[in-house]
């Protein structure tokens, strides 16, 4: 992690919110542990993706450092995976990496269960011819594409142009299995809002899907009315929880007291799944991830 993203407000308040203090090996090792037992305590879920977050690459395949905030290698998240049998490991590789089909099939014989994009930040656009190499290389692993959409805040923006689920069309031609992380959502009230064109995408195409990440923070759990009641639109939504973000019960869509009562959960991946199972998603919504991801061979 970056200075800036050390030190920036947000991170200083999920690190006091998860005990941590350090920034050291043993910091680390610690929220490991947290991660560990906030997992085991959230019976519901089988498994979880943990995922990696690669670096950003310039324009001829660099890694840029001075624009890199968030770095978590494909190796650290295939040791998390290989320690911990409820952890899967999720890969991030950046499209413009001038060995990004080969690092691909590195990950996919490690056992990856999807790749992760924040194009936003990773800086590059999904529609970028230079990525079809990659999208053929994703269909012929069989492994999903699960990119964000929708703007951002947690992480700083370098390309706040490519929020929208549309430029993810290329992939979707090509035969992969894209999932659009928060369904277009809008991250403030004055940003543009994506859902309407993720709606679309999801109608109009097969292997087409949502995550619910972050869909629990006051400013996207606006978008529940529309996927939720929306039959195909919430056949395609897969359950995603966007952990260590810090989940609150929507009260327009469960109520007041409800919400209360589900806030005083502590963990925060257990409350992230009370609140959707109060919401009243059904087995197929919890179990619709096993049936998309590439998971792994036991």
């Amino acid at each position: 992690m970056s200075r800036k993203l050390l030190d920036s407000i947000p991170f200083r308040v999920m690190r006091w919110r998860l005990g941590l203090s350090g920034e050291d090996a043993a910091t680390e090792r610690d929220l490991e542990a947290k991660l560990v037992r906030t997992i085991d305590e959230t019976a519901k879920l089988d498994a979880v993706a943990v995922l990696a977050f690669d670096a950003v690459h310039d324009e001829e395949g660099r890694i840029d450092p001075a624009n890199t905030h968030l770095y978590v290698t494909n190796d650290y998240a295939i040791e998390l995976s290989q320690r911990h049998p409820k952890m899967l490991f999720g890969a991030s590789i950046h499209p413009y990496r001038n060995d990004a089909v080969q690092e691909l099939e590195r990950c996919a014989n490690a056992g990856a269960v999807l790749v992760k994009w924040l194009p936003l930040t990773q800086n590059f656009n999904p529609a970028d011819p230079r990525c079809v190499p990659f999208y053929e290389a994703l269909a012929h692993f069989n492994i999903p594409l699960l990119s964000h959409t929708g703007f951002e805040q947690s992480l700083p923006t370098i390309r706040p142009d490519v929020a929208d689920p549309m430029l993810l069309l290329p992939a979707i031609e090509r035969g992969v299995k894209v999932i659009a992380a928060h369904c277009g959502t809008r991250s403030l009230p004055w940003n543009h809002d994506f859902l309407g064109n993720f709606v679309k995408l999801a109608r109009e195409h097969e292997h087409f899907y949502g995550d619910t990440a972050a869909l629990n923070l006051p400013t996207r759990s606006y978008a529940y009315k529309t996927v939720i009641n929306d039959p195909i639109v919430r056949s395609k939504l897969v359950h995603g929880s966007d952990w260590p973000i810090i989940p609150f019960p929507p009260t327009g869509q469960i109520g007041l007291r409800e919400s209360w009562n589900l806030f005083q959960e502590p963990n925060w991946l257990k409350r992230d799944v009370l609140i959707k199972e109060k919401l009243g998603l059904d087995d197929a919504y919890w179990h619709r991830a096993g049936t998309i991801l590439r998971m792994p061979v036991k």
